[in-house]
């Protein structure tokens, strides 16, 4: 058994079970391709699009009073700590919010598809441009890991096409791929005659890429062995018992 104590004074126990086997999902006909993005979270090739909830952003006046709050105090006196105590528990607030949240959409997605493909985006680099607050508040990272661990949990395909593969610019009725486009331009028309509305269009795109590469590589889904999400502690069921402590704030 592994315990963890957070930032936030909270503690955790994780320990290992042995279930049996893992659930399999009845199989269905639709598959789906995934444009993320921050005015939407999420664009289905479906239709369908999902709000950005932007749970950091709704928080922000409550954590910067809390911070400043924090800076007030004498270093090193009991109030500075229950301060930072304090300021803890509101970010770790928000990164629960975030993963239950990540959690309902993830399952309901993956229940809803045999197959689920999405872009490998570069979270990296997109973190350090001036839209790092908004990509990290996104935690796109975190949504498509639940995604690929529940797909291989319960015998659904997931996977993820190149980041350089021109999902926005390519016409998904004629394939005709344009030099360029600007990002304010939400919606376009085709030399086809085919009217695109930009994220909805990226889907499409993504879902009939992931779809051509499992069918040039002949790919069969195999039930894996499933791991416990990035973040969590794990310990094997013959590891001897042991306690461990994390500094920071890991839920963000």
């Amino acid at each position: 058994m592994t315990i963890i104590a957070d930032a936030a004074g909270r503690y955790f126990a994780s320990f290992v079970v042995t279930t049996g086997q893992e659930e399999t999902l009845p199989q269905v006909d639709s598959e789906v391709g995934i444009d993320l993005g921050l005015t939407h979270f999420a664009v289905l090739s479906d239709g369908r699009k999902v709000a950005a909830p932007k749970f950091l952003r709704r928080a922000a006046r409550k954590l910067r009073r809390l911070q400043q709050g924090l800076s007030r105090k004498k270093k090193g006196s009991a109030n500075q700590k229950k301060a930072v105590t304090k300021l803890a528990r509101a970010h770790a607030r928000v990164g629960d919010t975030r993963r239950d949240w990540q959690h309902k959409l993830s399952t309901q997605i993956i229940r809803e598809n045999q197959a689920v493909y999405v872009e490998d985006l570069c979270v990296v680099g997109l973190g350090r441009t001036r839209l790092a607050k908004s990509v990290h508040d996104a935690g796109w990272a975190s949504f498509t890991a639940m995604l690929e661990y529940k797909a291989g949990r319960y015998g659904r395909r997931f996977a993820r096409v190149d980041r350089f593969f021109p999902s926005t610019r390519l016409c998904s009725a004629c394939g005709l791929v344009n030099t360029k486009m600007a990002l304010n331009l939400r919606a376009w028309d085709c030399a086809c005659g085919a009217a695109h509305d930009r994220d909805v269009n990226a889907a499409k795109n993504i879902k009939a890429a992931g779809q051509a590469d499992f069918n040039d590589r002949g790919a069969q889904v195999r039930p894996a062995r499933v791991l416990a999400p990035r973040g969590e502690a794990v310990t094997h069921p013959d590891a001897t018992r042991s306690t461990r402590s994390v500094e920071g704030i890991s839920a963000l």
